[in-house]
């Protein structure tokens, strides 16, 4: 349970840089999350120019602290892939973000999730941006370094929040 437990959002980040072995683990994990159907639809965008990283606050208004991070993953989506008749791939690319969170944690890195599916302001800055085709939908933003701050794991157990069998 060690880096479930102990994963927290970091939004502070110190100058060393994160490597490309690291950005590798953290996609193939990321890739191992289930999926509906096994589609698989999520594509990722590894940003490490670090003009391409400063840009991102025009486009993402809770997103400076992207400009301390040595790397950013964009997990997106092609809806393209979709067999079903429903969107699963917003389920998908939730838990391929939640794998890539957990890697984070366990390579003592940090990392914070920063939502971008479906504010359309940031949907369209950041397909402009990283031009992005129109199919494919950008989902959520990780931005990625080692931590310069340290949270403590936080207990979010709630009794109050589980209910037996039923309501």
């Amino acid at each position: 349970m060690g880096s479930i437990m102990k994963r927290r959002s970091i939004r502070q980040y110190t100058n060393q840089t994160v490597s490309d072995e690291q950005i590798k683990i953290l996609l193939e994990t990321a890739m191992c999350a289930p999926s509906a159907g096994n589609e698989q639809p999520w594509h990722f965008v590894v940003i490490k120019d670090r003009q391409l990283l400063d840009e991102v606050p025009k486009y993402h208004p809770h997103s400076g602290m992207i400009k301390q991070a040595s790397a950013a993953i964009l997990v997106c989506a092609d809806p393209n892939l979709n067999k079903f008749d429903v969107d699963y791939w917003v389920q998908d690319c939730a838990a391929a973000t939640e794998n890539l969170l957990l890697a984070v944690t366990e390579l003592g890195l940090g990392a914070v999730w920063l939502g971008v599916y479906p504010r359309p302001e940031r949907l369209a800055g950041l397909r402009q941006l990283f031009h992005i085709p129109e199919e494919v939908v950008p989902f959520a933003l990780v931005p990625i370094g080692y931590p310069a701050e340290h949270k403590d794991p936080e207990n979010r157990y709630r009794e109050e929040r589980i209910h037996l069998n039923c309501w």
